[in-house]
């Protein structure tokens, strides 16, 4: 693995949680939160945590502006 590069594992165990009062959409990978050992600021209000070489999670904020959805 290439510097910079990181990998996706436990794509099965995917989950997605969504704070609407916030507007943040959570992307999770694995059954639990885990710690992070890094923490990337990627693009504007893109946060990518990292482990081990490996995407724990990604956050995204002002998520309904990014995806040009409204959300009720």
């Amino acid at each position: 693995m290439a510097e910079g590069e990181y990998k996706i594992r436990d794509l099965d165990k995917i989950w997605v949680e969504y704070d609407k009062q916030n507007d943040i959409l959570y992307i999770n990978f694995g059954y639990d939160i885990e710690d992070a050992d890094e923490e990337i600021l990627s693009g504007e209000d893109i946060i990518v945590r990292i482990k081990g070489g490996r995407v724990v999670s990604i956050t995204i904020m002002n998520f309904s502006e990014k995806a040009g959805i409204i959300v009720y």
